[in-house]
């Protein structure tokens, strides 16, 4: 496990699977790098993508889309004025039966799948992790289980936002991500994508039940 979760899960139960790809995303991490990467000019790539996102997603909402939100950091006061990367974009996929979301000393189960922004030879966003394992659905997935208190605040405001039974797919600027630190095959500054359902959550100190 490559990937440390507090900075989009600490400790992934999910393996990575960026074995294919590794070894040119790894070379392609460095902003500096002038040689001719997948990422260049990546800074300003993922600015691009935020901004003009961040406007559709406000027009979504302004129009009276339920299926789009535009949900602050968790941890800000709703009265400070606030930048577009201060928000998470959520698109609703589907919308479950809960009424009530996790809070941040809870522990989640989660199925989800992460990946990048669209780039050159990733067409749909290179997929840097998933839960799903050799499950070729969420449906047949074990979810995986981790804190709330254990992932980047991207996605920790999105779980504390989420019932059980919702899937969404989740935009969190890199501000809310891994920054301007790159992350074994994440390069600094980039958009985290993930495609996420809440399972179960339970509050702090409860056993987490083996899942059926």
């Amino acid at each position: 496990m490559n990937i440390s979760i507090k900075r989009v899960i600490r400790k992934w139960s999910g393996a990575l699977l960026a074995v294919v790809a590794g070894s040119m995303l790894l070379a392609a991490c460095s902003e500096s790098d002038d040689t001719g990467s997948e990422f260049d000019d990546w800074q300003s790539k993922n600015t691009t993508y935020w901004d003009a996102l961040y406007a559709k997603a406000q027009d979504s909402v302004k129009a009276g889309n339920a299926n789009w939100k535009i949900i602050k950091n968790w941890s800000l006061e709703d009265s400070l004025q606030s930048k577009n990367t201060d928000y998470i974009i959520v698109h609703v996929k589907e919308t479950g039966t809960g009424t009530v979301s996790p809070i941040y000393t809870d522990t989640v189960r989660t199925h989800y799948t992460g990946r990048l922004i669209p780039s050159a030879s990733y067409p749909d966003g290179y997929q840097f992790d998933s839960s799903l394992g050799h499950a070729v659905s969420m449906d047949e997935a074990t979810p995986t289980k981790f804190a709330v208190s254990a992932v980047v605040d991207g996605f920790s405001t999105a779980l504390q936002n989420m019932h059980v039974g919702d899937r969404w797919e989740v935009y969190i600027p890199y501000t809310l991500g891994y920054g301007e630190t790159a992350q074994s095959t994440i390069p600094a500054y980039s958009t985290l994508i993930f495609d996420v359902k809440l399972a179960a959550f339970y509050p702090k100190g409860q056993k987490v039940p083996a899942w059926k």
